[in-house]
This record gives structure tokens, sequence and C-alpha cells, in this order.
């Protein structure tokens, strides 16, 4: 009895351990999410230092410095903070429902359906109703943007609900969509002129700064709701790493959480492609990074992938604009030559460990 009594208190000791170790990664993740800010505040074409920039940021200093820190890069700052914690929750909380560890919004469509909506928007929308003398712009365009990145989510949804339930069937509908959404995009461009297509191609590139406020208001405020849910349900998803039917037989009501984890990931990763383009594989890598640091306990995964997501959003936007600056290079290049290698590093360490 005793030596069970000393077994059980050492795996306390060890977890409540655990959790302190995962508290102060996510505590040095926000200070090095901060540190990143400031540095962003302070960089570009007019530089400044933090005094100057903090000060401009409460409205002191000169005229052209409070401009350029309230107007152009405090707008970006907090945008990319913004986006980079939704796709990041959005990915987390699709890998964990779907249990599969590949699991993005481009892998189950919703990009893809994004960058759909706003080539038909582009394209079709927008010059009709210039042509009418009415007055359209990026509004309209991340609108369809939204809306077809719904309806992908929504499509694979309704797949659900005839049987493809498993999370290999949902991806698989989930690549189906995106080809696609890819083919009718491309049909779409093979007849556009060279003006429209060049302003699909620049959407996709991926663009921080032309979300207005009340655009980055409403992706907020999605993020939080996500949030609030998933940490919610935290429990349901810690159930489900031990497999669907160790879940069920937990209490969980696996279809149930499945499909309505499904529903607000991609609702909010809708919400942050539809504003600032396609943003490859912040959602996918942050979570893999993240259970490096904290394990795969989503009470700290989640906490950990969201403030992620917002340091490699804004490590890869100070990146695009400092490299050939005043240039400004497209971000979702930057996030993809940052995450694409890190990604294969991870998969090579995984199976690399696998082995051993």
């Amino acid at each position: 009895m005793s030596e069970w009594v000393k077994e059980r208190r050492h795996a306390k000791v060890a977890h409540h351990r655990t959790e302190h170790v995962s508290l102060i990664a996510i505590g040095a993740m926000c200070a090095a999410c901060v540190a990143v800010a400031l540095v962003s505040l302070t960089s570009g074409v007019q530089s400044l230092n933090v005094l100057e920039s903090v000060l401009a940021l409460f409205g002191a200093g000169d005229t052209q410095s409070v401009m350029v820190v309230s107007s152009i890069r405090l707008p970006r700052i907090v945008c990319a903070v913004v986006a980079g914690a939704g796709l990041a929750l959005a990915g987390v909380a699709l890998q964990s429902v779907l249990e599969n560890p590949l699991a993005s919004a481009s892998t189950v469509g919703i990009s893809q359906g994004a960058a759909f909506g706003a080539t038909v928007a582009i394209l079709l929308v927008v010059p009709f109703f210039s042509s009418a003398g009415a007055s359209v712009g990026m509004g309209t365009v991340a609108l369809f943007a939204f809306a077809g990145a719904m309806v992908s989510s929504l499509t694979v949804l309704l797949f659900s609900r005839f049987g493809f339930s498993s999370p290999e069937s949902i991806i698989l509908v989930g690549v189906a969509l995106s080809s696609l959404w890819a083919g009718a995009s491309t049909i779409l461009q093979y007849f556009s002129h060279d003006i429209e297509l060049a302003k699909v191609i620049f959407w996709q590139f991926g663009d921080l700064s032309r979300a207005t406020w009340p655009q980055i208001a409403f992706m907020g405020s999605v993020c939080l709701g996500a949030a609030v849910y998933f940490f919610f349900n935290r429990w349901n998803y810690n159930a489900l790493l031990n497999g669907a039917q160790s879940a069920a037989g937990l209490g969980v009501s696996v279809g149930r959480v499945r499909l309505l984890g499904v529903l607000v990931a991609s609702f909010t990763a809708a919400a942050m492609v539809s504003f600032v383009g396609l943003i490859n594989f912040i959602g996918l890598v942050a979570p893999h990074i993240a259970r490096r640091f904290v394990g795969n306990d989503t009470r700290f995964l989640l906490p950990a992938s969201l403030v992620l997501g917002s340091l490699i959003m804004l490590m890869s936007d100070l990146a695009a604009r400092l490299v050939l600056s005043p240039v400004i290079l497209p971000i979702g290049a930057i996030t993809s030559f940052l995450g694409a290698p890190l990604f294969l590093y991870l998969l090579y360490r995984g199976r690399r460990r696998a082995r051993a």
C-alpha cells in the first residue's frame, strides 16, 4: 500500500512539474510575441526607436511618427496577431477532432474555397457593379471569400452527414474540394484580363495591410469566441487523443464533438483568410511546434498554439517588410518559406523518434 501511495505521490509531483513547465513555456512565448511586436513597431522605411514608437502609439511625438505608427504599423501588427492566432486555433482544433496531424484550413478546402470566392468577386462581381456606377471594393472581395470558404466547409459537413464522418473521409472530401475550387479558379483566370488577373494574384499573395479596423475587430471577435469554445471542449479533445472508441467509452459524443469542432474551426479560418488572403502553414506548423514545448494536453496546447501562431505571423510580416525594404514581400510566400522546411524537419524528427 505504501509503495502505491509513493507512486501516486511521485506521479502527482511529475504532473505538477509538467504543468509548471508548460506555463513557463507559454509565458516565454507571450514575451517573445510582445518583443517581436515592439521590433515591428519600430521597423520600416522610417526607423523609430522603442521610446519614439511607444510615445507615437499614445499620440505623443511628431505628427509623422504618430501617423506612421497609428495608421500603418499598429493595424498591421494587430491584424498579424489576430490572424495568426485564429489560423493556429483552427489548425489545432482540426488536428484534434480529425485525429490527423496534417489537418489544417488548406487540407479541408477552406483556403481554396476562399480563393475561389475572391476570384469570383474580383473577376465577375466587382467589374459588373463598378460598370454600373456602384462603389464596390475589397469589402466585397472579403465577403465573397468568406462565403466561398464557408460553402466549402458546409460541403464537407454535408458529406459527413452522409456517412463520410471518419477523419480520413473528411480529409479526402477536403482534398477533392480543393482540386475543384482550384480548377474553377483557373478557368475564370484563363478568360480574364491582365489587370483583373493581377488583382487575383495579389489577393492570393496575402496582405495584412488591407484589413480595416472594423474587419480586424470582427476577426478578433471570431477568434475570441473560437478560443472560448475550444477551451470549453478541452477535455473532449484530450479524450480523443486515445482514439474515438476510447473517447466514446468515456462518454464523449464523438460525432457531435467532431462536427461542431470542424464547423467552428472552419468558420474561424474562413474569417481570417477572407480578410488577409492565402497564408499557408500557420495553422499546420504552430500546433506542431507548440506540442514540442507543452505536449498534447489541450489545456496548454490551445493557448500555446494561439500565441505561437501570432508570433510566427509577426515574424513573417517583419521579414516581409525588412528583407527587401522598402519593397514589401508577400507574407504568404514568407510563411511558406519558413513553414515548409520547419514542417519537414518536424516530420523527420517524428519519424526518427517512432523508429527509436
